[in-house]
Parts: structure tokens; sequence; C-alpha cells
């Protein structure tokens, strides 16, 4: 197992479960941020019944169950084996979805299937070198497909390459994961150089209340 699958799955021991039900009562849902309840659906996929979706760094699920319930062949990625075992056995028999361990990059890389969407949801886009994903998601796109991914925006001054910490017990040290980390101008930048058109940045703020950190959204197409 490689460091970064075991960084996943200590996280994933620590993270509560999505609950049965979401404020509207619906036993699935889609949500981009951070926040119970909070900001746009999986119309921004633009994916209808019969579309074949990717969730790279899918976790335990939730999203990719969602788009299965929609009719869309819904393909969840994630490194990490306790996510998907999770996954699986609240999910596994929900029609139309397919779980896989694997790097993001590598899956990416020997699918022979085109997709009509692929999206990350503080995801692997995330947490993969863009210089390396991005050629790999924009080879696997149809053309007119979209790319969508959400995420925490950067941290002033904290641009590029960076450290996130999972913690472990008070006599371990942290695991460490890299994540990326840019301002939407860069975004925009970059996506551009990959051959994906129309991107559209934005910054969804946090609900009403002691919560501040918004979360970055950015929708672009092949």
């Amino acid at each position: 197992m490689t460091e970064t699958a075991t960084a996943w799955d200590t996280y994933a021991q620590q993270r509560p479960e999505r609950r049965a039900t979401n404020a509207r009562g619906e036993t699935t849902w889609f949500n981009w941020t951070q926040y119970e309840d909070h900001g746009p659906g999986a119309e921004l996929l633009a994916a209808g019944a019969g579309a074949r979706v990717l969730d790279l760094g899918c976790g335990k699920g939730g999203n990719a169950a969602h788009l299965a319930t929609l009719g869309i062949q819904a393909v969840g990625v994630d490194v990490s084996y306790e996510q998907l075992r999770v996954a699986r056995t609240r999910w596994g028999r929900t029609p139309g979805l397919e779980l896989i361990q694997a790097d993001a990059v590598r899956f990416l890389q020997g699918a022979g299937d085109m997709f009509d969407a692929v999206y990350s949801v503080y995801g692997a886009v995330w947490f993969t070198d863009p210089a390396t994903l991005l050629p790999a998601v924009r080879a696997r796109l149809r053309s007119g497909g979209r790319l969508v991914f959400s995420q925490r925006p950067p941290v002033e001054g904290c641009y590029g390459c960076q450290a996130s910490y999972i913690p472990r017990g008070a006599d371990q040290d942290p695991l460490i994961v890299k994540r990326w980390d840019y301002e939407p101008h860069a975004w925009r930048q970059m996506l551009g150089e990959y051959g994906f058109a129309d991107v559209r940045t934005e910054v969804i703020p946090a609900p009403a209340g002691p919560r501040t950190v918004g979360t970055l959204l950015v929708q672009v197409q092949a």
C-alpha cells in the first residue's frame, strides 16, 4: 500500500458517513461544498440519463451514487481501500454505479472508455499535480464534455504544491499528502493551456453563520 493510500485510509476512519437523508428528506443528493445542504447540485455536470460520468476521488461514494439514481453511468475512483469499503457497503448495490480502487492518473491513462463529464469534489483534482492530471482528463473527455471540480480556496500567498496533514494517534506523527492550491486566474490559465475552453471560476460563499471559508468551484468544457 502506498503512503498516500494509507493517509486516505486514515482520513476515512476519522470522517463521519453521509447522513441517511438531507434537509429535503432525500436519501441521495449531490454536494459540491464542504457544508451540508448548501450550493448547487448535479446540474452543473450537464449530464442526462445514459451519460457516462467519472468521479475522481469519490471517497465514500455519495455523489456518484446520486448520479446513478438519475440513470447516469457513474464511475467512482479512489486510491483508498477504506473509503471504497464504506462506499460499497452503503451504495454497492446501486444500479449504474461502479467503484474502482486506483490512482486517478493511472486509471485515466489506462481507461479505454470516454466520459461525458469528469468531476472532483475536494478530491483528486485538488490532490494531484495538474501538470499530470489535466492532460489525462482531457484525453478521456468527449468533445463538449465537462470537467467540474471544487476545493477550498487557497490561503493568500500559499500557491502551488502545499502540504495537508492528516492526524493520527497522540504518539504518532501526522500523515502528509500533497495538494495543489491556485487562485482562480491561475486555474483559468492552466486549463486553457491544456486544451479546455469556456473556463468559469467562482467562490461560493459559506452559508450564513460563523463559518467563513467558501468553496472554489471551477467549470470547463473539453
